[in-house]
């Protein structure tokens, strides 16, 4: 079984390039199915969730093809199925959002429950009642979730929680309803604002993303279309933090500043140089680390994302830090694995209290979710001696070449087996 080996204690020093979003490339192949005509995805992560998501629509009829490193063209017929093989969907969360963009195309949808990483309860209620307000049946059998619509129509929809997924598939179902949707308490993340920015290339007509109310005229059809994904914001983030653990110095391209606030005030609340300019963030962690206390919240508040990646830089931040986790539950279980390696964390309920260690210690850990294998990699890069990481099946879900990009900064790691 493959695992990644670190021997810490090199801090990382140069420039590194982000690529495209995982979330938001994801959601984008599922919104492609909504087109007809050819359409081209230019900035997409070459990942394993990716070939998942394009397996997954090869199976329902569509065809696709990567014509460059990081660009896919989607082409989907009109007689696709509306059945996502389980194999395939156990693998992958984000499968659920092939829901809405089925529903609107074929007017049907049998979408196995999805998989994806273990970081707790991720229910589709909010889905599900979107969908029944802009006038689908839907119901749980077998394992499947099952809806059917003889026309979609304009309706609103308040979500109790700002969902990003849910929001997502009622965004896609609605640009091809009859009439007007009016979606309330939407998620604001910048994949929400992407999509709708995708969508309205592709001929629909969406206002409002990135605030707390969208809405949505339907329109006949939608076209093809060239369209280019925003960087990826915890792709980014993830450097930044290793940047400042490693008491490096490294300049992080292809990013939207204003994606990374949250994780830039904290940064800089922990001591840490963040400097901004155009593309480019400039991390250099040279001062003494400060604790600091984090509470995960839905955009724009701090991503839950990028809540391991901090928890394993605070692990040797002197004093006391507090970390809430107020979106997943199961985040936390890394503690356990940093605690191997000499952390002292203590986790009650949703709250971990940090106390910084002047040292980690290499060992033998192992991913737990994907977030989680960004962390460790985080921590074996700060520890002292050799450090070997396994479930990195994970990791590979979420970063393109990370072991390379590592490495082009004078990180000592590689990937055996």
């Amino acid at each position: 079984m493959s695992k990644i080996v670190i021997a810490g204690g090199q801090p990382l020093v140069g420039r590194v390039r982000v690529g495209g979003a995982k979330n938001a490339a994801l959601t984008a192949i599922s919104a492609a199915l909504l087109a007809r005509g050819d359409v081209y995805l230019e900035n997409v992560p070459n990942i394993s969730d990716v070939e998942i998501m394009l397996e997954i629509i090869k199976e329902l009829g569509s065809q696709y093809q990567w014509v460059s490193q990081d660009c896919v063209k989607i082409n989907s017929p009109d007689n696709l199925s509306y059945t996502t093989p389980y194999q395939q969907v156990k693998k992958l969360r984000a499968s659920n959002l092939l829901l809405g963009s089925l529903l609107a195309r074929v007017g049907k949808a049998n979408i196995a429950l999805p998989g994806g990483c273990n970081i707790g309860s991720r229910p589709m209620d909010l889905h599900i009642k979107g969908l029944v307000n802009l006038g689908a049946k839907v119901e749980l059998d077998h394992g499947y979730i099952k809806a059917t619509t003889t026309g979609l129509k304009g309706g609103r929809v308040y979500l109790d929680f700002p969902s990003v997924g849910a929001t997502e598939n009622i965004m896609m179902a609605a640009v091809l309803a009859k009439g007007q949707t009016v979606i309330e308490n939407v998620a604001k993340e910048p994949e929400i604002v992407d999509l709708a920015n995708f969508l309205n290339a592709m001929g629909a007509k969406v206002r409002g993303a990135g605030t707390d109310v969208i809405k949505i005229q339907g329109v006949p059809e939608l076209k093809g279309v060239r369209y280019s994904i925003i960087p990826d914001r915890i792709e980014a983030g993830t450097f930044m933090v290793a940047a400042a653990a490693t008491r490096g110095d490294v300049l992080v391209e292809n990013v939207i500043p204003t994606h990374l606030e949250p994780l830039t005030a904290k940064l800089r609340e922990a001591n840490i140089i963040v400097e901004e300019k155009d593309d480019v963030i400039h991390v250099k962690g040279e001062a003494e680390f400060k604790p600091i206390d984090l509470k995960t919240m839905p955009y724009p508040g701090f991503p839950t994302d990028m809540q391991s990646q901090v928890m394993a830089f605070l692990t040797i931040t002197p004093g006391i830090s507090i970390i809430v986790e107020n979106v997943f539950e199961n985040r936390l279980q890394l503690a356990e694995e940093l605690k191997r390696m000499g952390a002292k964390i203590k986790v009650e309920g949703r709250t971990a209290v940090v106390e910084g260690v002047p040292q980690l210690q290499g060992t033998q850990v192992k991913a737990s979710d994907l977030r989680a294998g960004a962390a460790l990699i985080i921590a074996g890069l700060i520890a002292q001696g050799e450090t070997e990481i396994c479930n990195i099946h994970y990791i590979d879900r979420g970063y393109e070449n990370l072991e390379d990009k590592l490495t082009g900064l004078g990180a000592r790691i590689t990937r055996v087996g």
